[in-house]
């Protein structure tokens, strides 16, 4: 059985995150809600399909310009609570 999680952003432009890991530990599916469109569509695609461990810790601390977080860091934090 899969496990869904919806992840509420802080300090981004996206205001949510859907994401769906299987109970292998892969992600299955995966949806922005806001951001930056075309940037967030190529992220969903890269990260379907791979392990949400080896993601997570790929994206961990990536920032976005100034900011201190970034969408990809948001997503790490999602998979934090799935893989939790």
């Amino acid at each position: 059985m899969s496990k869904r999680v919806q992840y509420q952003t802080q300090g981004t432009c996206s205001r949510l995150i859907e994401v769906v890991v299987s109970d292998d530990g892969v992600i299955e599916d995966i949806r922005f809600e806001g951001g930056c469109n075309g940037n967030l569509k190529g992220v969903c695609k890269l990260v379907t399909g791979r392990k949400a461990q080896e993601v997570r810790d790929m994206l961990k601390g990536i920032t976005c310009g100034s900011k201190p977080t970034s969408c990809p860091d948001q997503l790490s934090r999602a998979l934090d609570e799935v893989l939790s």
